[in-house]
């Protein structure tokens, strides 16, 4: 349940056209429904403008089909995360419509319409330091365009190689929130950082090997960088830092 879906029941009531036993029937499963291995929150999208996300790691696929059913049943897009390949493939098969996105380990259900996400700024521009961060940045990606966000992509432009990224100089400049996703010693952000004057929020990666100790390094980097106001996620927290931005951009409107 969301604020058009019950904005259209209570217009319903009003106008005659829904009983009031109508109507108390549909709210009923609010504010939950508990399905006993979980209590899946009907209400999220009405306090927080957003349904429930589902997290797959962990989860048998069981659990995963029954909670994603659930959340279906009210006409809301579903979105699950962190979803391996054998239980993506049964999620696909048990209900119609899923699709598996594999390189972001997403599965989206999409039987809504998408609202622009503040359709008078500039877009997000997503930025990634090196192909081998693209799962976490097509996390933030996919699940950011399925908040409404529109988005630009700057792929593979790390500190390596520098003038790859200020060849992207008028991309950055159009921008409303820059993301930023990096592995290794994980600097990048603080470059985008002395470069724009709007939120940027750096995802670091798991990326790297010996001293970059899965991640931790280029968390500790970002969090001490130099450049002001830079936001922080945790480590290859690309849903996290989609949702930030998706705050970012609803509160400016």
């Amino acid at each position: 349940m969301d604020l058009p879906r019950l904005r259209q029941l209570l217009e319903r009531v009003r106008d005659g056209s829904a009983s009031v036993d109508d109507a108390a029937s549909e709210l009923r499963a609010l504010p939950f429904a508990d399905l006993g291995y979980a209590t899946v929150d009907h209400h999220r999208a009405l306090r927080q403008g957003v349904p429930e996300v589902v997290l797959g790691q962990g989860k048998t696929a069981e659990q995963i089909i029954g909670i994603s059913r659930e959340l279906a049943t009210s006409g809301q897009n579903v979105l699950v995360t962190r979803i391996d390949g054998e239980k993506a493939k049964a999620l696909v098969a048990a209900i119609p419509g899923f699709r598996h996105v594999e390189l972001p380990r997403l599965c989206i259900l999409e039987q809504a319409p998408i609202p622009a996400l503040a359709p008078k700024a500039g877009p997000v521009v997503l930025i990634s330091a090196g192909t081998s961060d693209l799962p976490v940045a097509e996390e933030c990606g996919e699940t950011l365009r399925l908040l409404g966000g529109r988005i630009e992509r700057v792929y593979d432009v790390g500190v390596a190689g520098i003038h790859r990224l200020l060849h992207k100089r008028e991309t950055l400049e159009r921008a409303s929130v820059v993301v930023v996703v990096a592995g290794m010693e994980g600097a990048l952000p603080s470059v985008v950082g002395g470069l724009v004057r709007v939120p940027v929020i750096a995802v670091p990666t798991s990326v790297g090997y010996g001293a970059a100790l899965e991640g931790f390094t280029a968390l500790m980097c970002m969090l001490t960088s130099c450049a002001s106001g830079i936001t922080v996620v945790n480590i290859d927290n690309g849903f996290g830092a989609a949702f930030a931005t998706a705050r970012i951009l609803r509160g400016g409107e």
